[in-house]
């Protein structure tokens, strides 16, 4: 029996791939001039590789760079405080920063990152996420490209992980 038959599939991988290509056509045109893509370590990772190929299928072609946050260790429930476990590696000063997260939650993360790279010289932050939960903040304090609101279950898969395990199942699926 295999380890994830506990697994929902809410997300296939077709469908995944589908709506990045449409987040790649969206995104396309702000990405002009001089801009870094940040992804957000370790859950981002998929969905930064993905959208970043589809970028460079529209000749878009951004700097790439990760900065690591960590504030759910091998939790479910977030700790409340962001911390930087690394830190860029390039400079974004004067610079547009497209910052790529998994899973938008309660905002802590993506604030937090934001903030950071404009105290870093980044001219402007445009967030993206890959998902949205139901209760995740919206307007000014929501994040400017989703590619899919999630339901309010636990998510695995596509880089997003239970303690560490699921990462690499090549679809979004809930855990209850």
């Amino acid at each position: 029996m295999s380890d994830n038959t506990n697994i929902e599939v809410i997300v296939p991988e077709d469908q995944l791939m589908a709506r990045i290509d449409e987040l790649a056509d969206r995104l396309a045109p702000r990405l002009t001039d001089d801009w870094t893509v940040v992804s957000i370590l370790i859950g981002a990772t998929p969905f930064t590789s993905d959208l970043m190929k589809a970028l460079a299928r529209r000749d878009i072609h951004p700097m790439l760079d990760v900065i690591w946050l960590e504030s759910y260790r091998d939790a479910r429930e977030s700790s409340g405080r962001v911390v930087v476990r690394a830190d860029l590696s390039r400079q974004v000063k004067d610079r547009g920063v497209l910052l790529l997260d998994d899973v938008f939650d309660t905002g802590r993360t993506l604030d937090f990152a934001k903030h950071h790279l404009l105290a870093k010289g980044a001219k402007e932050v445009i967030t993206c996420t890959l998902t949205q939960k139901p209760w995740a903040p919206r307007g000014e304090k929501g994040v400017d490209f989703c590619a899919f609101d999630s339901p309010g279950r636990y998510l695995v898969g596509y880089g997003m992980d239970d303690a560490g395990k699921y990462r690499g199942l090549p679809y979004i699926g809930a855990l209850d």
